[in-house]
């Protein structure tokens, strides 16, 4: 069972994430920032990271280039979760290393696609 690291400060976007991971038979860990998220993945080692952006402290830019950057994590894809839908955030989010951009309120099936295409 493939294990997927969600990074999201909002309790309700969490629960809409863990009802649809675990009904595709993914194990999900949960943190609720960008530093808790990038111990987490040094720590488990997930096979793959769903990333918000808006955050308090580190936002989600900054800690997918923490994780992308880091030796110990920087095999594993992070897909970039966020409300903000402009070009340009997405062109930042894979600079700082995403594989994907995906927008909210998202879509089950579309997510379960990207996040078996990046651990392929």
């Amino acid at each position: 069972m493939a294990t997927v690291l969600v990074i999201d400060d909002s309790p309700s976007e969490m629960a809409k994430f863990r009802d649809m991971l675990a009904k595709n038979n993914f194990q999900v860990l949960e943190a609720n920032n960008g530093e808790e998220g990038c111990a987490m993945a040094i720590s488990h080692q997930p096979d793959v990271i769903l990333m918000d952006v808006v955050m308090p402290e580190m936002n989600g830019f900054q800690a997918t280039r923490k994780i992308t950057r880091n030796q110990a994590t920087a095999h594993i894809p992070v897909v970039i979760i966020s409300t903000k839908n402009q070009e340009t955030d997405r062109v930042w989010g894979k600079r700082q290393g995403a594989k994907e951009y995906l927008t909210k309120p998202i879509n089950e099936a579309e997510l379960m696609q990207v996040i078996r295409t990046v651990m392929e």
